[in-house]
């Protein structure tokens, strides 16, 4: 048994015991300071639930898990905390508070997407736009083939069989991007026109178009995500809808649009990860605007816990090794905002680690996703590849 002693007044947790102090000092619990550790609210309910503590105030008075619990009901996020924090201990894992975390660590690997800029042929075309529809037809079988050969905008004839029929089909944002940059004319309506019908369809329009334009300019193609509960899927540099040996080309990622403005509930954002996942996709995550510094503070951490890992001949720990993630601690049914998101991971680009997002579920399992930066050379946006994994 592990004696936890409360300090009602100062709200602390202490262990004071000799035999006590050294087992905890030893598995990297609390702070330790003149012979006496101090345990945070989520180490202390772990000893509890887990090692067989029992607490006590200074007249032998015992108090229960819920009891201690409710003392810090206040704090932000404490049970998604204490679950999250335990599912990692109960790994044989070591985790501290991301105060502790100093200088720049270097562990972060950024990504590196290649860019080859588009380049479209000269071309005069006119399309009829369906505001309902939100697409455009464009009957001059001539140039909507070749956009589609070429360079695969829009759908030529019938969606995998190109030859049943000569008309081509663009999407709103192939529509916009045309007209702009590719030489569509609209037919019975302006620019402007089509762009307000956007807006008034689909919530966060622009973000998703400053997206999609980023990236087709860097020569990727990008067609819908719909069934893959994504926005958009990409397809790399080169890439043609025409088959080759009768095999049709896979898209390899998919991209979500998280605007800095929009809050997104958790259960759903996994979600599209998960399908991601289970079709073999990488799930990229995109939040559009142009990046502005974000001045860190390092006394008030935006993060939950700062993670140590493994290593091929054990665990690293606080003294023989540096920590490996930041982990930002959420449940399946918060919301979570573009720009919060923005903020958490330029702390972690701070300290030069990594953000593994830990999500506890309605039966308290947790599911780990790593988040890693990623470059498109040229864009001022920001990226970043979201994967399921096991720690």
């Amino acid at each position: 048994m592990i004696k936890l002693e409360l300090d009602r007044k100062k709200r602390q947790l202490l262990v004071k015991e000799p035999s006590d102090v050294t087992s905890l000092q030893k598995g990297f619990y609390g702070l330790m300071k003149k012979g006496i550790i101090q345990l945070s609210p989520e180490e202390a309910l772990y000893v509890m639930d887990i090692r067989n503590g029992k607490c006590y105030d200074d007249v032998c008075n015992q108090f229960s898990f819920n009891h201690v619990a409710s003392l810090f009901l206040k704090n932000k996020k404490l049970l998604a905390r204490y679950l999250t924090y335990k599912d990692w201990r109960d790994k044989g894992l070591i985790l501290r508070s991301p105060s502790e975390a100093d200088g720049n660590y270097g562990r972060t690997l950024i990504k590196k997407y290649k860019r080859t800029d588009l380049k479209l042929d000269s071309y005069t075309f006119d399309g009829l736009f369906f505001p309902t529809d939100l697409m455009t037809l464009v009957d001059d079988a001539e140039v909507g083939k070749a956009l589609y050969e070429r360079y695969w905008f829009g759908q030529f004839g019938t969606y995998k069989a190109a030859h049943r029929g000569i008309i081509s089909k663009l999407d709103i944002f192939e529509t916009i991007f045309l007209a702009r940059h590719g030489g569509l004319r609209l037919t019975q309506t302006k620019l402007k026109d089509v762009e307000k019908a956007a807006n008034a369809r689909i919530k966060f329009f622009n973000d998703m178009y400053m997206v999609y334009e980023d990236w087709r300019k860097g020569g990727y193609v990008i067609k819908t995500g719909f069934k893959f509960g994504t926005h958009f899927r990409i397809y790399l540099p080169g890439a043609s809808p025409i088959r080759t040996n009768e095999e049709w080309m896979h898209s390899r990622h998919v991209i979500h649009v998280f605007p800095r403005k929009h809050k997104l509930l958790i259960s759903e954002w996994a979600r599209a990860i998960r399908v991601a996942h289970s079709v073999k996709k990488t799930f990229i995550l995109a939040i559009p605007g142009k990046k502005t510094p974000i001045k860190v503070n390092t006394k008030k951490s935006r993060l939950d816990f700062l993670l140590f890992h493994r290593k091929k001949d054990g665990i690293e720990t606080p003294k023989d090794g540096t920590p490996r993630y930041l982990m930002y601690s959420l449940t399946e049914d918060e919301y979570i905002g573009g720009e919060e998101l923005a903020k958490a991971l330029a702390e972690c680009h701070h300290f030069g680690l990594e953000m593994l997002m830990a999500i506890s579920d309605r039966e308290s399992s947790v599911t780990y996703y790593l988040i890693k930066a990623i470059t498109l050379p040229g864009s001022e946006y920001e990226y970043y590849e979201i994967e399921w994994v096991q720690p």
